[in-house]
């Protein structure tokens, strides 16, 4: 194996693939250098001497200025590379041509639940939904004893704990109550009950208003204030729930009903290199089927939002784009804070020294694709192909919103690891192979093969392992653990 890889013919800057001592000649293509320094692995050495002032190049574009000289076979970290963001700016509408990618040779279907309004599901599960986080506690004994009363007969019973649901105000409550409605809708619960405490600003009548019409045989609602035992009227809903939700079989289901979300969380250097153009690999080959990716994280795009706005349908979809990224530059910038407050620490170990840097292999998860349509924060998916939906980079948050957008599965590249999962399957992709063997309880996929495997290759078998996951033949490590949780953004007062 080599010890560095130069990405793009462009780059003044190489990843070192394993650590490197001072002294070490490395070769990469025509270029031969002598570290200068001990780098460690997944840092970046320079491959040219780099002036003061002049801009660094990975993945063929700027990722920061240098700080002071840099020599070539110098270690290029925060020490000596300053981000070059600044903060609103003006974009040009320049549409780059789509690029052809065939996926004839790839599975047309995959096993899902067709429900009654003609969506499609890829787990047949109870959901017990709380509309205030008073009765977390409630919610998870009722879904735990659910769960094991009826395991044999439903994919599983889960609840999701949340702090919100009163003391909200505006736009935050509203937040709250989009995320929880679009869960009660969502494909992959083949029946919710939604529980209520009673006294809360998000009561159950007022969310009966933002959910809108429902199957009441699908959906059943407990306020358990009015009831002398919540626990056996929970249990007795529940009872009905799965007695509906057993008229669903598994059925083949066209690839394009199939909606996924693309999320990264504790990058590191391998993250733009690996897992993240494998999904990006993968977004293109589903959107060919006729299906439907979506990317956040938006404040992971800034520094690289010119490569995505260019892919814009039309000016349209590209204006909306441009007012995501500045408004949410104006978030930061109105709460006093620097736009390129990121990366986090955890990044910066894993050898990502800038915010460009993090964004240009973040943006990598969208593929090449065409984007049909941008979605504000807690909005659902209407158009297939791929979307850009509003939201912070927080992986909790993040994932959630996602899954609420109407994602099916997420697929969540990481560097460093983590073991959260929202509430739909939330599928671990590793960006280095250590990793994988390290926390394979947390790991579903290993992209670091990439490092040793032709792309086209990994792609294909990736595909196939989706497929089953919609199948319901794998279950992923979140599901595995029972590790469902979600979080919703906020902005404003809590009384």
């Amino acid at each position: 194996m080599n010890r560095i890889i130069k990405i793009n013919k462009l780059d003044n800057v190489a990843v070192c693939l394993t650590d490197v001592v001072k002294g070490d000649t490395l070769r990469v293509g025509d270029i031969k250098i002598i570290a200068r320094q001990n780098i460690q692995k997944n840092h970046k050495i320079a491959l040219l001497d780099i002036a003061k002032g002049e801009q660094v190049l990975k993945y063929g574009n700027p990722i920061g200025i240098a700080l002071q000289d840099i020599k070539a076979g110098d270690f290029v970290h925060i020490h000596n590379l300053k981000t070059g963001l600044g903060k609103r700016e003006t974009y040009t509408y320049e549409p780059s041509e789509k690029a052809a990618v065939k996926a004839d040779d790839l599975e047309d279907t995959f096993a899902g639940f067709v429900r009654e309004d003609g969506r499609v599901g890829i787990r047949n599960e109870i959901w017990v939904i709380n509309t205030v986080g008073c009765i977390n506690k409630s919610a998870e004994i009722i879904a735990q004893k659910a769960n094991a009363k009826y395991a044999k007969r439903v994919d599983a019973v889960s609840s999701f704990p949340h702090p919100y649901g009163c003391s909200q105000l505006g736009e935050d409550h509203e937040n709250t109550q989009k995320i929880i409605a679009n869960m009660v809708r969502h494909p992959n619960a083949a029946g919710v009950l939604v529980l209520g405490l009673g006294c809360e600003n998000n009561n159950i009548a007022v969310l009966k208003e933002v959910i809108g019409e429902i199957n009441p045989d699908r959906v059943k609602f407990l306020e358990i204030q009015q009831v002398d035992d919540e626990y056996a009227m929970a249990d007795k809903l529940i009872g009905e729930l799965v007695n509906f939700a057993e008229r669903f079989k598994r059925q083949p289901c066209p690839i394009s009903k199939l909606v996924v979300g693309l999320k990264c969380g504790g990058s590191d250097a391998l993250s733009g290199v690996t897992a993240n153009p494998l999904l990006g690999a993968f977004s293109d080959m589903l959107l060919a089927k006729g299906g439907t990716s979506i990317l956040t994280e938006v404040p992971e795009m800034f520094g690289a939002e010119r490569l995505l706005m260019n892919r814009c349908e039309n000016e349209e979809i590209f204006d909306r784009y441009v007012e995501l990224i500045n408004s949410f530059k104006q978030y930061y910038t109105s709460h006093n804070q620097p736009i390129y407050e990121n990366p986090s620490p955890g990044n910066k170990a894993g050898g990502i020294s800038t915010l460009e840097e993090k964004s240009l292999g973040c943006v990598q998860k969208g593929g090449c694709g065409i984007i049909v349509d941008v979605l504000r924060y807690g909005d659902m998916v209407s158009k297939h192909g791929l979307n850009i939906l509003e939201g912070p980079g927080n992986d909790l948050v993040s994932s959630t919103n996602l899954a609420a957008a109407g994602a099916h599965i997420v697929l969540f590249s990481t560097g460093r690891g983590t073991p959260f999962g929202t509430f739909v399957p939330t599928m671990k992709v590793s960006t280095n192979s250590d990793l994988c063997h390290k926390k394979a309880q947390w790991i579903d996929f290993d992209a670091g093969v990439l490092l040793e495997e032709a792309l086209d290759d990994v792609v294909k078998r990736f595909f196939s392992y989706i497929v089953n996951v919609a199948s319901g033949e794998i279950f992923t490590q979140n599901e595995q653990k029972g590790f469902k949780e979600i979080s919703i953004f906020k902005n404003g007062v809590t009384l």
